[in-house]
């Protein structure tokens, strides 16, 4: 794959879109990770003055806040810290009282959903959102919160190619190297909790190798759950 053109087609396609539908910049959420920081550089080569990141810690690593800074130093992006901390503890005590982990964590991507389209609107800007072919393919992504965006510029780039996407666009080696995580819970990686790594499951996807029996089954099962992920919600027909 001829990476520099991958990029130079990307942003691109990204600027064509933004002005077919004429909106005056993006917004996005800053994680602290490899995707949102290639979705940065992008919407900055597109919008240089109006591209606004947002930093938007829920119960956070603290760590995942100052590389989200660091980000944005590098790439000169205005930014905004929203915490979402005690509404998520409100929201806790409130009403929300189970024990199930992933049903409260996922909590946490639908809060920022929400921040992102009140900045959205209220500047006249698009939601870009970080999902890469990789997660895209497996539904790892939180339904109606990392996954609820306007356009996603890389959700056809599997997650092996984003990290020379990310080398395109001159993005520091701290990110580039650093492990890919959701960020819902301390100590969380996507990999560990997958059970496979990206470059199993991006050769699989490619149709390179098949991986042993039981992964294979695994990722087949992942991408079938997850369809409804992929699809508009199903509606009667009369």
């Amino acid at each position: 794959m001829d990476y520099k053109k991958v990029t130079e087609n990307l942003v691109k396609w990204t600027e064509d879109y933004a002005k077919k539908v004429g909106a005056k910049g993006f917004v996005f959420g800053l994680s602290g990770g490899i995707d949102s920081a290639v979705v940065a550089a992008v919407a900055k080569r597109v919008f240089p003055e109006n591209s606004l990141g947002l930093i938007m810690p829920c119960d956070s690593i603290d760590k995942d806040r100052e590389d989200a800074l660091k980000i944005a130093e590098v790439l000169g992006l205005d930014t905004k810290t929203i915490d979402l901390t005690s509404t998520f503890y409100e929201l806790m005590k409130a009403s929300f009282t189970s024990e199930n982990k992933m049903a409260r964590s996922n909590i946490k991507p639908r809060l920022r959903m929400t921040t992102l389209y009140y900045y959205a609107q209220d500047l006249g800007y698009l939601v870009l959102g970080p999902s890469n072919a990789s997660e895209c393919y497996l539904g790892y992504s939180t339904k109606y919160g990392d996954s609820g965006a306007d356009i996603m510029p890389i959700a056809n780039i599997l997650k092996t190619d984003i990290f020379k996407i990310a080398e395109e666009l001159g993005l520091p080696d701290f990110i580039i190297n650093k492990k890919p995580s959701a960020g819902l819970w301390a100590g969380q990686t996507d990999e560990d909790e997958m059970g496979f790594t990206y470059e199993v499951l991006d050769s699989y996807i490619r149709g390179e190798k098949v991986p042993e029996k039981e992964v294979k089954e695994k990722i087949d099962r992942m991408h079938k759950n997850s369809e409804h992920k992929r699809i508009m919600p199903p509606k009667f027909e009369i």
